[in-house]
């Protein structure tokens, strides 16, 4: 049997699909269960390779969604207006109330801060894409195995099965010839006493 031939008739008794009607995820988990190989881990899955501004960004995005961050930037608002309100009666505020000025950083900080996590977020969900993919191709491979070891164990249960058969035949057999016998010889036995 050629491999293509193996490959076709492993996936028709285990999918019920020729190897050519596959998904190239159903076609690499029978290519591994053909080869009996381990489902290694997606090559894009162990390579970092992130550029320097996607490592940045997803630094942005974790100090930017932390509590630490909301704390820290909290605490730098609340210096900010209490040193400009308390050196208003000086005349030494550099942003009065309203507060334009810390108006403006905010807007400035919102506007950088949002497209930055959101590329990171975007990384990040392709990543578990990927995740989600491999964790798929080893949950069908599993399930196509137990499938496999199943029918193996059927068989071996169906060929234990005539086995025993066949000695529960013989031993049927055996036992029969020795009624026989011993009923010859009781026959016997009672000729002679007679």
């Amino acid at each position: 049997m050629t491999p293509d031939q193996r490959l076709d008739q492993l996936s028709r008794d285990l999918l019920t699909t020729p190897y050519a009607g596959l998904t190239d995820v159903q076609k690499s988990v029978i290519d591994l269960i053909a080869a009996e190989a381990p489902t290694g881990l997606n090559k894009a899955l162990l390579a970092d390779d992130r550029t320097y501004s996607d490592r940045l960004a997803d630094k942005v995005a974790a100090v930017g969604g932390s509590w630490a961050f909301i704390g820290g930037f909290s605490a730098c608002l609340a210096l900010w207006i209490v040193f400009n309100v308390g050196l208003r009666p000086f005349h030494l505020s550099f942003d009065p109330y309203p507060f334009i000025f810390l108006n403006l950083i905010l807007s400035t900080v919102a506007a950088i801060q949002a497209p930055v996590i959101m590329m990171s977020q975007n990384r990040q969900a392709t990543k578990d894409r990927l995740n989600a993919e491999h964790d798929y191709l080893v949950n069908l491979r599993a399930e196509l195995e137990i499938m496999r070891l199943h029918a193996k164990l059927d068989a071996l249960r169906e060929q234990e099965m005539v086995e025993i058969l066949r000695c529960n035949t013989e031993t049927l057999e055996i036992l029969k010839a020795q009624v026989e016998r011993m009923a010859e010889e009781r026959g016997q036995g009672k000729g002679r006493a007679g």
